[in-house]
């Protein structure tokens, strides 16, 4: 397949990811019933957001910054261990794989394998020739490059086993937001979406705030109120339960809406069910630089390059922790 080829079956994944039917709404029932995090509507967002990620367009434009997807290549099998902290997390990767003309060896998570076993049923039905080139594997006994996304234990492992491949090799990342104290109700409503989609699950999940001295979270509440949908989830009020008492057992000064807990800490990840915040220090523009620059840090949101609302909406070219996937896979 050419890539013009290939860039036309994601165009028809991604309209096929648009689907509606009452099969489709049972099909994110049972992803739900396997794993709790995966609300309905949370499934149904990670769709949409692939829906509309796969256009032609988006396709054609992501696809022309990378010359050499115009020449035939000699297929690599690349090994690819996804994760499963949030809904379809693990498709950028297997996208990249399959338009970059290699074959993709899949080990799912366990957390994931409703959602993903539906979309890679869904590229084998649109091209038999693709669908060769994609297969779900337990192990990972012939592959000649490795992806593999996982927490800071599991890297370790990871580099253990798969360290003599080519390889990317992910570990925890989180996100966080930057505040100036002008923001209006609409725009804090807004980094509402950043830090409760998939219950802060994702590494582009905001965990953590930097604010000015003195900074009045009242209004930051009042802004977030439409959120408290999140205890609707038993797992996350689990969660929040359970760090509230430990928090209040430690005599540890917090703010509480009673569905997000606000603590000051230097710590940039927090636990489900709280946000970490910080009073800025440092001139804005050196505390970018120095979390643009940490390893711990996939997104700084600051309403800027990226805006709030904006950091679990990204496109093809934005790439897990800032490695070229594309251009991995291309040098092969």
């Amino acid at each position: 397949m050419n890539i013009e080829q290939r860039i036309q079956v994601f165009v028809e994944l991604g309209k096929e990811l648009a689907d509606n039917s009452d099969e489709f709404k049972e099909l994110l029932q049972t992803a739900k019933h396997k794993n709790g995090w995966f609300n309905t509507d949370q499934s149904q967002l990670a769709f949409t957001n692939w829906s509309k990620a796969l256009t032609e367009d988006s396709l054609k434009y992501w696809t022309a910054m990378y010359p050499k997807l115009s020449n035939a290549i000699a297929p690599k099998k690349v090994g690819l261990i996804m994760a499963g902290n949030i809904p379809l997390v693990g498709l950028h990767d297997l996208v990249s794989v399959l338009i970059s003309g290699h074959i993709a060896l899949v080990k799912l998570s366990s957390e994931d394998t409703v959602l993903m076993t539906f979309v890679i049923d869904k590229i084998k039905s649109i091209s038999t020739e693709m669908g060769s080139r994609l297969e779900i594997v337990e192990r990972l006994n012939t592959i000649e490059a490795v992806i593999a996304t996982g927490s800071n234990n599991s890297s370790r492992y990871f580099e253990a086993y798969f360290g003599k491949y080519p390889n990317i090799i992910r570990k925890n990342r989180t996100s966080v937001a930057i505040l100036d104290g002008n923001e209006s109700a609409q725009e804090l409503a807004q980094l509402g979406k950043d830090i409760f989609t998939y219950y802060g699950l994702g590494c582009r999940n905001v965990t953590k705030l930097y604010v000015p001295q003195d900074y009045n979270f009242n209004l930051f509440y009042e802004s977030i109120i439409e959120y408290a949908s999140v205890l609707d989830n038993i797992k996350y009020v689990h969660n929040y339960d359970y760090h509230k008492t430990l928090f209040l057992l430690n005599s540890e000064q917090l703010l509480d809406n009673e569905f997000l807990l606000i603590k000051e800490d230097t710590n940039l990840k927090s636990p489900i069910g709280v946000l970490h915040y910080e009073y800025l220090s440092v001139n804005k523009k050196v505390l970018v630089e120095k979390l643009n620059l940490s390893e711990e840090v996939q997104c700084v949101i600051e309403n800027q390059a990226i805006k709030f609302g904006e950091a679990q909406i990204p496109q093809l070219w934005d790439y897990a922790d800032n490695v070229d996937t594309l251009r991995f896979l291309l040098n092969l």
